[in-house]
């Protein structure tokens, strides 16, 4: 099935039988996995797949196994038809659209992986068993697509980091590529979920970016950061704001650092809830920053 708008056309393949049929032989291969309701973040990183690959593969693929039964799996917003005109319009080759059962069968799921210890802290604290279900579909959409490259958006720190250990650790042969985050114009952080926010929320949101900005230009090399999370929270907090965690994070190890470091880089990181709508951001920081 082919999805078109205009003289646009992208390939829609929803079997893996079809995925392998249809895989390009002695290419380069970009691969961008998503969840789909696609915005300008996943275009920037489609962009980035179609400059440096022969071939461009999208998977749009909402995972049951990185959500938690309390969490958004039903009501994550989708919308295939669209996403299909953004990746033909984007020079898109081929798009995986599988069902559950075509990714995980009519059995329970009895292997997973894990990584340990860089899911402890950040969003993994909170969100038990999250990086595994995403290791686990990535590790099998890696194994499927077989691709040269594959892209992830910054803005989801933790994750990237986390993938690019496994491929690693497990010696699978593709490049984790980690992309600049897309904006607003008002600093927030694209996202599928923006579309959860009101009016209101959406107004007080960019007040998240915000204060991670102040708490960059805030950092000293080999001063403590205690304080400065402080304001930090107290500030989001005054303003509605219910945090998960914001912190200051070791670059690679991602666990929690007392004082800003004299050499290399941190990660200051946070997640909040506005209402309902939970956002995550970050800011590399740079002893030059």
């Amino acid at each position: 099935m082919a999805a078109r708008k205009g003289a646009l056309c992208v390939k829609r393949i929803e079997t893996v039988k079809d995925l392998k049929e249809a895989h390009p032989q002695h290419m380069s291969i970009g691969f961008v996995p998503t969840m789909g309701f696609l915005h300008e973040g996943h275009a920037s990183l489609i962009q980035r797949a179609r400059a440096e690959n022969d071939t461009v593969i999208v998977s749009i693929f909402v995972n049951p196994l990185q959500f938690a039964p309390h969490e958004d799996f039903d009501r994550y917003p989708r919308d295939i038809e669209r996403d299909l005109e953004i990746c033909a319009s984007l020079g898109v080759d081929q798009v995986f659209t599988p069902t559950v059962t075509e990714m995980y069968g009519t059995e329970p799921v009895l292997t997973t992986v894990h990584v340990r210890e860089l899911g402890d802290h950040l969003c993994g604290a909170s969100r038990k068993g999250h990086f595994d279900g995403v290791c686990t579909v990535v590790s099998k959409l890696f194994h499927l697509v077989q691709p040269t490259r594959a892209y992830f958006g910054k803005k989801d720190a933790q994750q990237w980091r986390i993938l690019k250990r496994m491929v690693t650790d497990l010696s699978m042969p593709v490049e984790i590529v980690p992309c600049e985050i897309v904006r607003e114009a008002d600093g927030l952080a694209r996202s599928s979920r923006n579309v959860y926010l009101t009016a209101e929320e959406r107004a007080r949101a960019p007040l998240f970016n915000k204060t991670l900005r102040e708490l960059h230009k805030a950092l000293s090399p080999g001063k403590p950061v205690a304080d400065h999370l402080e304001k930090g929270r107290a500030k989001l907090e005054q303003s509605g704001f219910r945090i998960d965690y914001l912190n200051v994070y070791d670059n690679e190890k991602l666990t929690p650092l007392i004082c800003a470091p004299t050499q290399g880089e941190c990660l200051i990181a946070g997640a909040i809830y506005i209402g309902k709508t939970r956002l995550i951001d970050n800011l590399e920081w740079h002893i030059s920053s």
